[in-house]
């Protein structure tokens, strides 16, 4: 089976969260690690999982060139898998978050439901966008009026 690379790194991302509930994010390195003893596709780690997890499948940072949208930066050096709402560049926007279920092998498809049944599961968009969740914000404030007579009287005296 041909992998690819960052869906090796989103699979290894997903172990240590499922493995280490108690943890928000990993270092790059340990995600590497985590690839490394995994051995996907059978070699004990490919050229380009470093720069997949610093850089590549990040959605919070600007596309070089892959537009994936696996993994956020929480912090300098630090990842964690992306969920549905999670900040993103512009340009990643439509990029691929999640690995297809027949690229990977079937040994690690389980981690598909996991993450949409756990750990993405509650993740609402609207909360996670500051912009989004003002949504109906000052609705009520023609409830008595209409908009035009609103205006209007703010304006009196002008």
């Amino acid at each position: 089976m041909n992998v690819k690379v960052a869906d090796e790194v989103w699979i290894a991302t997903a172990l240590l969260h499922r493995n280490h509930e108690d943890r928000e994010d990993f270092t790059v390195r340990e995600i590497v690690k985590q690839a490394e003893s995994e051995r996907v596709v059978g070699v004990p780690l490919r050229a380009g999982v470093q720069v997949h997890a610093y850089l590549h499948c990040v959605a919070n940072k600007p596309p070089n060139p892959g537009r994936y949208r696996m993994l956020i930066e929480t912090s300098k050096g630090r990842r964690r898998l992306y969920r549905p709402g999670d900040p993103c560049h512009r340009s990643r926007s439509t990029g691929k978050n999640l690995p297809e279920e027949h690229a990977i092998p079937s040994v690690y498809r389980d981690l598909l439901d996991w993450y949409r049944s756990e750990y993405a599961k509650d993740h609402d968009q609207t909360s996670a966008d500051p912009i989004l969740s003002l949504r109906g914000l000052g609705q009520d404030v023609w409830t008595d009026e209409k908009a035009d007579r609103y205006v209007d009287r703010l304006r009196e005296g002008w």
